[in-house]
Order: structure tokens, then C-alpha cells, then sequence
């Protein structure tokens, strides 16, 4: 299995397509594992010509934990969680790569575009905040992750995500329900940690202010936001795309906090066109 140690930190990746493509970097949000990235989506990226990387977030899946079950801070910040992005191109003897993050994720990748600018080609920011002000977030200070998490069987949460994708009102998206239950199974049995997902969210509360030192970033920047995200607010997407100078922004509307199977090709036509617009530049 293959996984990196640079630093003391143990991160578990893979890698599909071409050895000689240009590489792309796709980093989960909060609590995800690498599972969040189907292969049918990675598909469609390598069928274009990127050699795409997935990795598991350090607190999640298997990669190394930072704690036990009942610690909620693991002790790193989101730089820490944007230099994982750095030791996995480290692993794989790559100078630089286009990077693509969900949620946090995305967060991840603005701190490496401006820590490390010299490790990345182009960005994909999807559904990602560059700062934790009330403009930006939603969903509240998620009180329920300040103290030890609550511990459920398999069967406990698969029922839950069962119950919470099928109480989705009609739109225009399907909410996939079978897809996302068979995923939930399919993380709990890899590595179940709740506790992994407060370490990481503590690292969120300490994240710093990023809009300002996103105007340095030059590279060629997609910004992806859904119109009705509930969790993070589209408004950022706008600021987002503002301080990036030249970033093509789209702001899907019916679109929540999740981004539907049905726009899967639609992202990775764009983050394709991202990639080529940066290479063509080098």
C-alpha cells in the first residue's frame, strides 16, 4: 500500500493514469476520506490527460491519527494539513501539480498556493471559504465537535446517511442515496474515527484570514460554488475569484454544498480547461 512518511507524518495516496501526465492533486474536505473522489469522476480527468492523485487527510481513512478517541485537537493547523498536499509531491518526485480541494480541501490548497506558489500549476477551489467570518459560514460553530465525539455502529450510520439523503426535498439533481450509503459503509469499515473529524475541525478554528494573500496567487484558478450551499455561502466564491486575478468562476445554481454526480463531467471539463490553460503557460 502506498503511503508517505516524509516529516513523521504517514499519509496514505493513489494514483491513477499515465506516469508521464501532468499530475493533479485531489484533496477531500473535513471528515472525508479519498473515497469522496469516485473513480467514474477520475475518469473522466485522466481520459484527459492529468495523472490523478487522491489521498486520505491526515485523521481520516488510512492515513496516521493524531489522537485517540476521546482527543478533539490534534495539535496541527490548516498549514500542517496544507503541507500533507506538499509531502505527497515530495513522495511522488513532482516539483509542482494542479490541485483541486473540496470544502477544506480547498482551504488546504490556498494555503499551499501561498506558502508553497512554486508547487502549483493551476487551482480548483470547489465549495471552499477563504476566511471563517460570518459572510462565509453557515453552518454555526458546530458545538457537537468541541467534546469527545458519540461513537455509532455501522449500522447506526449507515442508517443515517440513508434517512438524511432521502429527506431531500425534489430538485434537479438525484440525490444518489445508494451511492453515498454504500460509501458510508465503505469509509466506516476503512478506518471509523470521529474523533478524527474534531481534531480536524480544530484545526479550522485556528485557520488564518486567507483572502488578502490570495491576491498573490497567480496561477490559472477555478472557482465552483453551488447556489444553494447550506454550509458555506456562495458569496465566497465571488471574493474568492476577486482577489485571484483572471479566475474563471461559476456558481452552479440548484447546487448545494455537495457537487452532484450529474455535474461530474461538467468539473472536470473545467478543471481540465484550468490545467491546459496552465501548462500552456509554462
Amino acid at each position: 500500500m502506498p503511503y508517505t512518511e516524509s516529516a513523521g507524518v504517514r499519509l496514505y495516496y493513489e494514483v491513477f493514469g499515465a506516469e508521464t501526465d501532468p499530475v493533479l492533486v485531489l484533496v477531500s474536505g473535513g471528515g472525508a476520506q479519498l473515497l469522496s473522489w469516485d473513480e467514474e469522476f477520475i475518469a473522466h480527468l485522466t481520459d484527459g490527460g492529468l495523472r490523478v492523485v487522491r489521498f486520505d487527510n491526515r485523521d481520516t481513512g488510512f492515513s496516521e491519527r493524531f489522537g485517540g478517541e476521546n482527543d478533539i485537537d490534534g495539535g496541527y493547523d490548516l498549514a500542517d494539513m496544507g503541507d500533507d498536499i506538499v509531502r505527497i509531491l515530495d513522495e511522488l518526485g513532482v516539483d509542482s501539480a494542479h490541485i483541486a480541494g473540496h470544502s477544506m480541501g480547498g482551504m488546504m490548497a490556498q494555503m499551499v498556493a501561498i506558502q508553497h506558489p512554486e508547487r502549483v500549476r493551476s487551482l480548483g477551489l470547489l465549495s471552499t471559504i477563504p476566511g471563517r467570518g460570518p459572510r462565509y459560514v453557515l453552518h454555526g460553530e458546530r458545538p457537537e465537535l468541541l467534546e469527545p465525539p458519540v461513537r455509532v455502529t455501522r449500522e447506526q450510520a449507515v442508517a443515517f446517511t440513508q434517512a438524511a439523503m432521502s429527506s431531500l426535498p425534489p430538485g434537479r439533481y438525484d440525490p444518489q442515496v445508494e451511492w453515498h450509503v454504500a460509501k458510508t459503509g465503505e469509509s466506516y469499515d476503512r478506518g471509523y474515527w470521529p474523533d478524527g473529524y474534531a481534531r480536524q475541525w480544530a484545526a479550522l478554528r485556528r485557520a488564518p484570514e486567507r483572502l488578502d494573500d490570495l491576491r498573490s496567487v497567480t496561477v490559472p484558478t477555478l472557482v465552483f460554488h453551488g447556489r444553494d450551499d447550506d454550509v458555506l455561502h456562495w458569496f465566497a466564491a465571488f471574493d474568492i475569484a476577486e482577489a485571484i486575478a483572471g479566475s474563471e468562476l461559476q456558481v452552479q445554481p440548484d447546487m448545494g454544498h455537495l457537487i452532484p454526480h450529474e455535474l461530474w463531467p461538467d468539473l472536470a471539463h473545467a478543471l481540465l480547461r484550468t490545467a491546459r490553460r496552465a501548462d500552456e503557460q509554462r
